[in-house]
């Protein structure tokens, strides 16, 4: 593959997300992952390769998800800085057909709170749905401590856990959701072997509990006829889209860590103020730095690796990105305060 020469602050920003990625995502959780991480992020000749790639294609995830697709296990660091120096094109073959699209069912479990507090029924449609795993948060069990909401009443072993902080208002009741659809640029069908091994790759390999949480989602979502659409959202595919939500329901956007693999800061803000005059609920859950309007502002208050929930814009609730906890973004403020 030809080296391309970067400029430094590309190089450095690499440098800079794989530092975050082992020091803040997966510290605690994923020690093979952390010390990867800061292994590639500490070895110049690697950051300056990953620089060369295509932006959306430089994420850590991505890359250490295709290293165990290649070698069929986690390499040590000397396994994947030969492979990536010396024969890179396998691995490269790899992280350019394919993108990371984490599905994390868990996610719900941050969404459920706003989502309840919203006019029933709901018509949900998701953006960057991948395999639509978030598009059945009414189909789920939850737990927020001794609270027990139950969606999969045949399935009582799989909840949903999630910690939920102070001024957060833990719903009594699941929504109704009478219409969902997804819009994604490469939707993954969970019917295709290849592309449920995929999603499985995802799964930071020392989560095991998350893996078999995805895989009892994947098997509730396959008995929903669920209704996928290939389409980009800063085109009129989004619109489209939009049309077909019934009229006599509650039109709710929402997407959740996509935003920062599709667009630019100035495509992020574009979007923004487009899909304001599109739906009168628009539900963010991304990395609070993507849109200069709002959450910039926030990030010294940011727990962690923790994304930002925003409903129309306006701060709601710091979230894991795994929907392990919600807090709320000030405790004097109740969740249901951020409805317009």
């Amino acid at each position: 593959m030809d080296k391309q020469i970067k400029p430094e602050s590309t190089v450095e920003t690499v440098k800079k997300r794989y530092l975050f990625f082992g020091e803040k995502e997966v510290r605690g959780r994923c020690p093979i992952y952390e010390k990867l991480a800061l292994q590639i992020a500490a070895d110049l000749d690697l950051i300056s390769l990953i620089a060369t790639f295509p932006k959306n294609k430089r994420q850590p995830n991505l890359l250490l998800a295709s290293l165990r697709k290649f070698f069929k296990h986690v390499p040590s660091f000397q396994e994947a800085r030969a492979l990536m120096l010396d024969n890179p094109e396998p691995l490269t073959d790899i992280i350019f057909s394919h993108s990371t699209q984490t599905n994390e069912p868990g996610r719900c479990a941050t969404l459920l709170p706003l989502l309840c507090q919203l006019p029933q029924p709901l018509a949900l449609l998701e953006i960057g749905a991948s395999a639509g795993l978030c598009l059945i948060p009414d189909l789920y069990n939850y737990r927020y401590g001794a609270e027990l909401l139950t969606g999969a009443p045949a399935h009582p072993e799989f909840e949903l856990a999630c910690v939920a902080g102070a001024g957060v208002s833990i719903p009594k009741k699941l929504p109704e959701v009478v219409w969902r659809a997804g819009l994604d640029t490469n939707p993954l069908d969970i019917n295709d072997a290849e592309q449920r091994s995929w999603l499985e790759m995802l799964v930071w390999p020392s989560e095991k509990a998350r893996l078999q949480r995805l895989q009892a989602s994947i098997a509730l979502a396959a008995e929903e006829d669920l209704h996928l659409e290939t389409g980009d959202l800063h085109t009129l595919d989004l619109e489209k889209m939009i049309s077909k939500a019934p009229q006599d329901a509650t039109l709710v956007v929402f997407h959740s860590a996509v935003l920062s693999y599709t667009l630019e800061t100035k495509q992020r803000d574009a979007f923004a103020e487009r899909i304001r005059t599109l739906t009168d609920y628009w539900v963010s859950n991304e990395s609070p730095v993507l849109f200069s309007s709002f959450g910039c502002d926030r990030i010294n208050e940011r727990p962690g690796s923790d994304f930002l929930l925003a409903l129309n814009g306006k701060p709601v609730a710091w979230t894991d990105p795994h929907g392990a906890s919600i807090i709320a973004v000030d405790h004097s403020t109740d969740v249901q305060a951020a409805s317009p």
